[in-house]
């Protein structure tokens, strides 16, 4: 599945890409922005973009990367999901 990237969390990226969430990397890339860097909107729309099986996997393996904060958060959330 493709998507075209929120230019306000993937400002690093040229405007003609787009993100292949069926790519390991652009997946967790994907995640780990939205997670660290964007709002409500964008947690949605990862969600539903997202498998939430996929997501915990993902999560799971990026979660080193985030602030302790963020990391509670989301293991809290998933957990009681």
């Amino acid at each position: 599945m493709r998507i075209p990237p929120n230019k306000q969390l993937f400002w690093f990226l040229k405007d003609t890409v787009s993100l292949d969430l069926s790519k390991t990397s652009d997946l967790e890339l994907y995640v780990q922005q939205v997670l660290s860097r964007g709002n409500q909107e964008d947690v949605k729309a990862l969600l539903t973009a997202v498998d939430f099986e996929q997501f915990k996997q993902v999560f799971s393996r990026i979660k080193r990367f985030f602030p302790w904060e963020v990391r509670a958060f989301w293991e809290d959330f998933i957990e009681n999901y």
